[in-house]
């Protein structure tokens, strides 16, 4: 079910962003980011560990609180009474999947229907034209043969393309994915990369944490990269490596003379 996003606006605007002060880092995890995000941007989000990377995502769709600073989606303000709006137009994708091992890819690309069903439908299963739906998905992403295989006995490459296709079964406008290719080998990475990338070309803004910079290079048109919850870059993708050496560079204790 789509809302009225007014798509005049940045996909998401950040403005002084905080997060709740954190004793053991002796700073907000996010503190102070400012940026926007326009429709149909293929983004990569970067950083070393502790920067802020997921935290940031989350602050998005109000799974992390903000303490100070508006976060807008499509000009809608992420506060409590707007969430499930958001929500329901904002896919997030999280490491692994979060899938039910005893469903079926199937079912388990189904399952991201749940939010829209009626009581009758919930009663008596999903209507004919999410099935069908759920089949192109699948025929879509190389699937077609996983469509009955119960999710425990997939690879971890397909058990994200199944997260991805019970995320796009909702038709959201924007993206967020957290780590996606994590412990997946070469041929995994360039399936769920090569999909995000073919949704972006179609128009979907993507937002993807990511910890190569070379699969940042190859598929993102833009790059963040986050230094103690502050942007420390936002540019092109062909200079990041030299950021990240100067991130890098600025991470290292100082040498005691």
């Amino acid at each position: 079910m789509e809302t009225s996003f007014d798509h005049n606006l940045p996909a998401i605007a950040c403005h002084n962003l905080q997060t709740d002060y954190q004793s053991t880092l002796q700073r907000p995890i996010l503190n102070g980011i400012d940026l926007q995000i326009n429709h149909g941007e293929f983004v990569a989000l970067l950083g070393l560990n502790g920067a802020g990377k997921s935290t940031f995502l989350k602050s998005l769709v109000g799974l992390v609180p903000i303490s100070q600073g508006q976060v807008y989606i499509c000009g809608t303000l992420v506060e409590p009474k707007q969430i499930g709006k958001i929500r329901r137009n904002v896919g997030f994708l999280f490491q692994g999947g979060s899938l039910v091992d005893q469903l079926s890819a199937l079912d388990n690309i189904l399952c991201g229907c749940l939010g829209e069903l009626n009581t009758w439908h919930s009663l008596w299963g999903f209507p004919p034209h999410d099935r069908r739906v759920a089949m192109q998905l699948l025929q879509k992403l190389g699937l077609q043969e996983q469509t009955y295989q119960k999710a425990k006995q997939l690879s971890g490459g397909q058990r994200q393309r199944v997260a991805i296709a019970r995320t796009l079964i909702q038709s959201p406008q924007i993206l967020l994915a957290d780590e996606l290719t994590a412990g997946l080998d070469v041929i995994g990475i360039d399936q769920i990369m090569t999909c995000l990338a073919e949704m972006n070309r179609k128009g979907l803004t993507v937002v993807v944490v990511l910890q190569d910079l070379a699969i940042a290079a190859k598929y993102a048109q833009r790059a963040i990269i986050l230094q103690e919850g502050r942007v420390m870059y936002d540019g092109g993708c062909p200079n990041i490596e030299r950021q990240f050496a100067n991130l890098q560079n600025l991470s290292q204790p100082a040498a005691v003379a």
